[in-house]
Formats: structure tokens, sequence, C-alpha cells
């Protein structure tokens, strides 16, 4: 079984592995926490946008930054039109992403997950 580094895993009795979650997907920027998941959801709803995953890196000011990588059709939106976008679908100003990168598709895992782990190296 691959395991992933945000699933929460036990030992059982017999030494085998059980996945029995996953971590929460947080980004820590300055203190305030931001649940990736629910950004990534209102990110899909924009029209231009197929698929989006957000991730922490590491950040001098903030702790952590948060970075949106997208796949799109067509122009990919910058920060300001997302930031405008998710202010207008009732998001918190410090939820948007800091950094865009367009990417052509998103690396997924073994079980098709998407590998968050992959974007921030």
């Amino acid at each position: 079984m691959l395991i992933d580094r945000r699933d929460l895993v036990r030992r059982t009795p017999s030494g085998n592995q059980e996945v029995v979650g996953r971590i929460k997907d947080q980004i820590n920027r300055g203190g305030e926490k931001i649940a990736a998941t629910e950004v990534e959801e209102h990110l899909l709803i924009h029209p231009a946008i197929t698929a989006a995953a957000l991730v922490g890196a590491p950040d001098a000011q903030w702790g952590e930054r948060s970075v949106a990588f997208l796949v799109c059709q067509g122009q990919v939106p910058g920060t300001r039109e997302l930031a405008s976008f998710l202010s207008q679908r009732g998001l918190a100003a410090y939820k948007a992403p800091d950094d865009v990168i367009a990417v052509d598709r998103l690396p997924l895992t073994a079980v098709g997950k998407i590998d968050k782990n992959a974007l921030i190296q």
C-alpha cells in the first residue's frame, strides 16, 4: 500500500499499517489557517479553471504562502483576478492565493489523488 504523507495511519497489533483518515490539508499563513480544499472547490467554479491544487510554500514573512497550481482553458487568471473572484464568492481576502502557477496537468499519486508533494518540490 502506498501511503501519502497526509494519510493518518495506525499500526495494528499484527504489525500491519491501516489508513484511518487524513491529516487536515491546511496552510498556516501568518497565523491564519487556510483550508486548501475549501479554496480549491471555489477555484474550480471559475470558468477558466479545469483543475486546481492549493499548497503551502515556505515564506520568510508569513511562515507559509499559498500557491495555486492551475490547469486552465484559455487565459490563466492572475492573483488579482482570483482574489476578486473569491471575494465575490464570500471568501476572506487572506484565503486568496499569493501565487499562481499554470501547469498542463496535476501530478497524481498511484491511487489517483493529486500529488501535492510533487508540486511543492
